[in-house]
């Protein structure tokens, strides 16, 4: 009867009839329209050209409380999520705080249900993210794990995997460029990430749920798949998520490290730097965390191989930048020890010639650290201190960087008397070049 309805143009005959006031009214005309709509795209982009969704949202805002009528319309807006135009035309209403709303008081499984379809349908567009975020998603979602991680019942389970799901779109990034620049580190993802991280206290409530685990168990899942997509999420969530340093410490407590580093096996290079900048985010300002990773010679020896990673950048800078993160915030013998044994420290060393002055500084006091504490005689005598005196003899070196490259030169020399020979290095220098440098060493 389907193809009749629509040869009479009898959808938009009832398309008018969503405006009435009278309950039965809206009931029957909008399950009529779903059933004649169901499955058919394109009669589904005519609703939402003719304003079909302004209707649907009126609908769930003015009758909240009617539980049929909220049926019907979830529904509907289920069918149509998935266009971009109807995405398009619900970012420009107040959808978002209608649904939350919804989520909070569905009290049985198919309503939970639905309401999540059509949230993650929602939550692919970057403009519907940040609205949920603003209309507190994340706390709903809270409470329902909360409420439900103890159950052993199948339907609770499906509805943990469901907000766990729903949690990791919220939590997904932009993609980062695939450089070695330090500029990787900012985010470029959706306004709804930055607001969510921005509120350390949401992704602490998250970390106490248990969701860490919950992206770790999805992660392993799809590690031999190749599914990118799924990893690339998990990995940027859980970045995210490492950020506030209580998170560090539940972490560090629970032994998430180890199980990142399950990971290392992956060939994908997307992945790869998701997870170096993940395991760079759990050492910064953890002496325990670095440790961890200092001390582990399958995790090192992978560092190394990826520092040699001269098909992808972006892979290569990140594994660089982990070795010299990993040095700076333990400062311990055995971990120098071993980044020595893992053939890491002449990547440092390559590392001082970077083109980016926060990579050249990053890898000046790392080495300066293990100069301080352990470095051998002959990587003392190697590349370095020529790296050093091309950076000292270079009119573009920053100011910070030539501070650094004196300091780490002292630290070699291991003389205040050889200070001489340091300020030798600047003699071909022009006057104020000389003054400027000796004024920051002094």
């Amino acid at each position: 009867m389907k193809k009749p309805c629509i040869e009479a143009d009898l959808v938009l005959t009832l398309i008018p009839l969503l405006e009435s006031t009278d309950q039965e009214m809206l009931l029957h005309a909008g399950r009529a329209i779903g059933r004649i709509c169901y499955d058919n795209r394109d009669l589904q982009e005519e609703l939402v050209k003719v304003g079909i969704i302004t209707s649907l949202v009126r609908i769930l805002t003015d009758y909240a409380e009617s539980e049929p009528l909220v049926h019907v319309d979830l529904l509907a807006l289920c069918n149509l999520a998935d266009l971009d135009t109807a995405k398009e035309a619900l970012s420009k209403t107040k959808v978002a705080e209608q649904l939350v709303k919804q989520l909070r008081r569905a009290e049985n499984h198919e309503r939970l249900e639905i309401v999540f379809e059509v949230l993650q349908a929602l939550a692919e567009n970057d403009a519907l993210k940040a609205q949920l975020v603003e209309a507190g998603v994340q706390e709903v979602l809270s409470e329902i794990l909360l409420r439900l991680q103890a159950s052993s019942q199948a339907e609770d389970t499906c509805i943990v995997k469901a907000a766990s799901d729903l949690i990791v779109s919220l939590l997904l990034g932009g993609k980062k460029r695939n450089t070695d620049s330090p500029d990787t580190e900012q985010m470029t993802g959706a306004t709804a990430i930055a607001n969510f991280t921005k509120n350390d206290g949401n992704c602490v409530r998250m970390v106490q749920l248990g969701v860490i685990h919950q992206l770790l168990d999805l992660l392993e899942k799809h590690v031999e798949s190749g599914d990118i997509s799924v990893q690339h999420a998990a990995l940027s969530a859980l970045r995210n998520l490492a950020i506030p340093v209580v998170n560090k410490i539940q972490v560090l407590e629970e032994g998430v490290a180890e199980r990142i580093q399950a990971l290392l096996r992956s060939e994908m290079p997307p992945v790869q730097f998701k997870l170096l900048g993940t395991l760079r985010k759990l050492a910064d300002g953890q002496a325990d965390a670095a440790e961890i990773l200092g001390q582990d010679p399958v995790l090192l020896n992978r560092l190394v191989q990826w520092c040699n990673a001269n098909d992808h950048t972006g892979v290569r800078g990140e594994a660089n930048r982990l070795l010299a993160s990993i040095l700076h915030h333990n400062r311990s013998q055995e971990v120098v020890k071993a980044i020595q044994e893992a053939q890491g420290v002449k990547h440092l060393v390559s590392m001082t010639t970077s083109k980016h002055a926060a990579m050249q500084n990053e890898a000046l006091n790392a080495l300066a650290i293990a100069s301080a504490i352990d470095l051998e005689k002959d990587e003392k005598e190697s590349q370095l201190v020529q790296s050093l005196h091309k950076l000292l003899q270079d009119d573009n070196t920053s100011p910070e960087v030539i501070y650094n490259s004196m300091g780490l030169l002292c630290s070699l020399l291991n003389s205040v008397k050889d200070i001489k020979e340091v300020h030798s290095l600047l003699i071909t220098k022009k006057p104020s070049k000389l003054n400027e440098k000796k004024a920051l060493f002094q």
